[in-house]
């Protein structure tokens, strides 16, 4: 588990099936790092807190990976995460975990 210098570690985890639609997470707390899998689709898109607000890792089917430069993940400073519509696909189970 990972430490911060406070001693407080968030953590939080879940999964939703997408409609092709954006979608918030409310998390109460920024994370460090955030990672989101298309359990479906086989992609994975990964966030880091001091990566550009409009990019993220993506890894796909393949191996390939990539920057993502289309805000498919986004980091608020009001605790919530916003995942665009073409992460959040029409009937493609996601899962996630958030670490601060």
């Amino acid at each position: 588990m990972p430490s911060k210098s406070a001693g407080i570690v968030n953590t939080a985890a879940g999964g939703f099936t997408g409609a092709g639609a954006i979608v918030t997470l409310t998390l109460g707390f920024v994370p460090s790092l955030f990672v989101i899998y298309n359990i479906t689709g086989v992609i994975r898109w990964e966030k880091h807190l001091d990566m550009p607000a409009n990019t993220s890792i993506k890894t796909v089917t393949a191996g390939t990976t990539t920057s993502d430069t289309t805000s498919a993940v986004v980091l608020n400073a009001d605790g919530t995460v916003t995942l665009s519509a073409a992460l959040c696909v029409n009937a493609q189970v996601c899962t996630w975990v958030a670490i601060a």
